[in-house]
């Protein structure tokens, strides 16, 4: 009854955040991070860990966001709407990002990732929300240098971030002439390439660190992971399915709601308001 007593509104509130996180997934190809990290980092800061409460919520979402990643792609792919080629393309770029971002996050502040996290989530909101579909920067993906840079760029500030990968993923893609939902589909895909080496170097550099909640790898904590992983790979199919229901603008909108909201928050908490 004391851990109940105690942990009980943690895990019900854990538990409702993969709800939401794995209906984002599907619905936004985001990998839900923009979902979890916020009520992580609120719920362990509510709990005394200040410190490390934002470097343990981002480098969780990221352990999360590989199987979510997973199961939406897979529910896109039978609706024949991902494009491997560019996952394949730009996997290993991102990959490398992923573990330099971890590397750099593991030594910068709390206030640092939460302006961060906010900064960027606001301007894409704002992209994605006022933005005309008409708008494109490029008849198609870059490849090359450009390819090399973009993707290392976009694997480093996903793992800052704890983010999948689709919410600069599905950006990138739609300037770049590719239709709404066939982007949604394949920035899916790019959650698994800086989810599994974001954790594992997030394992690493936080291994001993000070002032870690309870059963925690490093900056990533095991039962947050093992809650929050179960719910989102259930609910990331019905996400994926109500993303082909909706129209291109609609989803667009919705998607930069969500962001701006989410973004404003935490820049109110960077600034210690």
């Amino acid at each position: 009854m004391d851990f109940l007593g105690t942990y009980g509104p943690m895990l019900l509130a854990l538990a409702v955040a993969g709800l939401f996180a794995g209906l984002a997934a599907g619905l936004f190809g985001i990998g839900g991070g923009v979902v979890i990290v916020p009520v992580l980092f609120f719920l362990l800061d509510s709990l005394g860990y200040r410190e490390t409460a934002m470097h343990v919520a981002v480098s969780t979402s990221l352990a999360t966001i590989i199987l979510t990643s997973v199961r939406s792609v897979m529910a896109h792919h039978k609706r024949g709407a991902v494009d491997w080629q560019i996952i394949r393309a730009w996997s290993p770029w991102i990959v490398l990002g992923s573990v330099l971002g971890i590397l750099l996050a593991g030594y910068v502040s709390k206030q640092v990732m939460l302006a961060i996290f906010g900064t960027v989530l606001i301007l894409f909101a704002a992209q994605f929300y006022f933005g005309r579909p008409g708008w494109k920067l490029a008849p198609q993906m870059p490849g090359g240098l450009k390819r090399a840079g973009i993707g290392t760029f976009n694997g480093a500030l996903s793992s800052i971030m704890g983010i999948g990968g689709g919410t600069l993923g599905v950006t990138l893609m739609t300037l770049c002439a590719m239709p709404m939902h066939r982007a949604v589909a394949t920035a899916a895909g790019w959650g698994v390439a800086i989810g599994l080496p974001g954790a594992i170097a997030a394992m690493i550099v936080g291994w001993g660190r000070d002032g870690l909640p309870p059963f925690s790898a490093g900056f990533v904590n095991l039962p947050a992971f093992a809650l929050i992983s179960v719910f989102t790979v259930l609910m990331a199919p019905v996400g994926a399915a109500l993303a082909h229901k909706l129209d291109a603008d609609r989803l667009r909108r919705l998607f930069g709601i969500l962001l701006g909201v989410v973004s404003l928050r935490m820049l109110w908490q960077a600034a210690g308001l």
